[in-house]
């Protein structure tokens, strides 16, 4: 047996006496079905299409828990309705650790987006880790005389009306724009394209004066030279980007926007299988080469504790409220 294979081993008796000393508080039956995880294959329901980031980051992890757990890990795409197609899905499922979720920054925004949803991403969801984060970036053509955060704001506030591409309405994007222009007081327009080469295509036409869009979306841009980023949204600078500075930096203290996407379970799934998965998904993002596959893909590796994540989704539901009221955005 590898070190590896007896770690998930020990790990597996842990769980198994954690569960005699908690089955009193657990539902009837919960205790021996938790003690049986994972009892056939898991799925990981996702509301993108193959391809993106988060399907993607959904398919490294669930290959390596994949080997620890000893079952296929099946990555469910179920794009629609903003994410609703997906959470649904997720929301009914039994709590039993066999379907989880991918949840995003996108689920946290459209809690106040949509009038009304068919899930509640607090009360429906026991969140299990982060997986990855990543900053957003503030761009301009390469041709283009903004060079600097000063130069956006001064073409911003001095009688120059701005246009901001980003892609569609209710994106982390476009919201993000939508906070700039109102934090930073700017005489701006947000348009919002369908595609992300469109936002790209429009920001080097010059039809739009700067642009919002993830480094892992620009990537190839930037480094052909027909984009320049000018700054990005984190509270601290980027791994990847370790040079450019933050729109915090250049004086907008409270702004800062930070993606991501995390591994979450129906509620009432027993505690000690968040815990089990909790700590094989840490140990994956820490493995050397799976960091350098995900910085690869333009994402940092994030895993936190269940109670962080569980706390980082209701900050930025309440950001993100603050956010969608100060614009005046209309809800869907």
């Amino acid at each position: 047996m590898t070190q590896s294979h007896a770690a998930t081993a020990g790990r597996r008796r842990l769980l198994g006496a954690a569960l005699l000393g908690a089955g009193a508080g657990l539902l009837p039956g919960r205790g021996a079905q938790a003690a049986n995880f994972p009892s056939g294959p898991i799925r990981i329901v996702i509301g993108f299409g193959p391809g993106g980031l988060a399907d993607l980051t959904a398919r490294l992890v669930g290959e390596q828990l994949s080997q620890r757990l000893g079952q296929q890990v099946v990555v469910d795409n179920r794009p629609g309705a903003g994410g609703a197609v997906a959470a649904r899905i997720g929301a009914t499922a039994e709590p039993d650790g066999q379907t989880l979720m991918i949840l995003s920054t996108g689920n946290a925004i459209n809690k106040s987006l949509f009038r009304s949803l068919p899930y509640d991403p607090v009360a429906d969801f026991t969140a299990i880790s982060a997986m990855v984060s990543f900053d957003l970036l503030l761009l301009a053509g390469a041709n283009s005389p903004l060079r600097s955060v000063q130069d956006v704001l001064a073409a911003g506030r001095n009688g120059g009306r701005l246009a901001i591409g980003t892609i569609s309405p209710g994106s982390t994007q476009n919201l993000a724009a939508e906070w700039l222009r109102v934090a930073a007081g700017l005489d701006a327009t947000v348009i919002p394209y369908r595609t992300t080469p469109e936002v790209l295509t429009a920001a080097q036409r010059g039809d739009v004066q700067i642009a919002f869009e993830s480094y892992a979306a620009v990537r190839g841009a930037l480094e052909g030279g027909v984009l320049r980023a000018i700054a990005s949204t984190g509270e601290r600078r980027s791994q990847l980007l370790p040079d450019l500075p933050t729109l915090r930096e250049a004086g907008l203290a409270d702004y800062a926007v930070t993606g991501w996407n995390a591994l979450f379970a129906p509620a009432r799934t027993p505690q000690p299988v968040i815990e089990l998965l909790n700590g094989h998904l840490r140990e994956i993002l820490a493995m050397p080469a799976m960091r350098a596959r995900l910085l690869a893909l333009g994402v940092e590796p994030a895993p936190n504790t269940p109670a962080e994540m569980g706390a980082l989704l209701r900050h930025d539901i309440a950001l993100w409220a603050q956010v969608i009221d100060r614009a005046a955005i209309e809800r869907q």
